[in-house]
């Protein structure tokens, strides 16, 4: 018998769907797929050249990278305009601070190595490793993975540093509200046994649609009666503000084939 086998578990993740449900799939799991995001290019290229401008004359004293998908939107504009090279360059010039293990290994997909690395792969753990710095003076370039990170950016005002943000990518939809709130009569109902969530943003569509439709309550229901995987500390709080359980979270590793390890073995118990 296979770990997972009769499982119906339901996946929020967009861009490595397949790769996930094939995870899953391999253990015996039906994998109920339900993309609630899809990650974009920014829809206007001209702020982050302009982010580029100051990267590549050297004006940034430290680079603070968010996320690993914030990196390779970065280098893919570069490349949309012949600029990989310089980007590459300056990078390699430039004090690096990235959060958690994402933007890590998206780094050393470039032959890279960050600096520093945060603490903890959350905000307040970037927040931390900056209080070991001083920052009076100096121009932070922080990679920003929606509009902006008040923390963050609140802290680095006080520390008397300027923070130059940028945000190369954007969300959209990625399933229309009627395949989400299938998804949530599915759970009210009991025929979902596990979620999985891989970012914040994906928590933050699936009570967009609920809201629209006036289904929270449902919702909140659906997701009593599921066993809730977690990714990691960050989409773990974002549940956990909205008064979720999540039943399963790596301690460390934060990527989904641990997860799923976890998540396997929760089932099991």
């Amino acid at each position: 018998m296979l770990p997972l086998a009769d499982r119906t578990i339901a996946l929020a993740e967009g861009r490595q769907l397949e790769e996930l449900a094939g995870m899953l799939e391999k253990e015996g799991a039906i994998a109920v797929r339900c993309p609630l995001l899809a990650i974009l290019d920014a829809p206007d290229d001209g702020p982050v050249l302009a982010w580029l401008d100051r990267l590549e004359a050297g004006q940034f004293h430290w680079v603070i990278l968010l996320t690993g998908e914030g990196l390779r939107r970065l280098l893919g504009c570069a490349e949309r305009h012949d600029r990989r090279d310089a980007f590459l360059a300056a990078l390699t010039k430039t004090r690096t601070l990235t959060r958690g293990p994402k933007p890590v290994r998206a780094m050393k997909e470039l032959g890279l190595a960050p600096t520093m690395v945060a603490q903890a792969p959350t905000t307040d753990g970037v927040i931390a490793t900056l209080r070991t710095l001083d920052l009076q003076g100096q121009t932070i370039g922080v990679q920003l993975y929606s509009g902006s990170n008040p923390p963050l950016e609140q802290y680095l005002r006080d520390a008397g540093a300027t923070c130059v943000p940028v945000q190369p990518y954007v969300y959209a939809p990625a399933s229309d509200a009627e395949r989400v709130a299938r998804l949530i009569r599915e759970m009210t109902e009991g025929r979902v046994d596990a979620i999985i969530f891989t970012s914040s943003p994906q928590i933050d569509r699936l009570f967009e649609v609920a809201i629209d439709q006036q289904t929270t309550d449902r919702l909140k229901q659906g997701l009593a009666k599921t066993l809730v995987a977690a990714v990691g500390p960050i989409v773990e709080e974002s549940l956990e503000r909205r008064g979720i359980e999540v039943h399963v979270r790596p301690e460390q590793g934060f990527v989904m084939k641990n997860l799923v390890q976890h998540l396997k073995k929760a089932m099991a118990r």
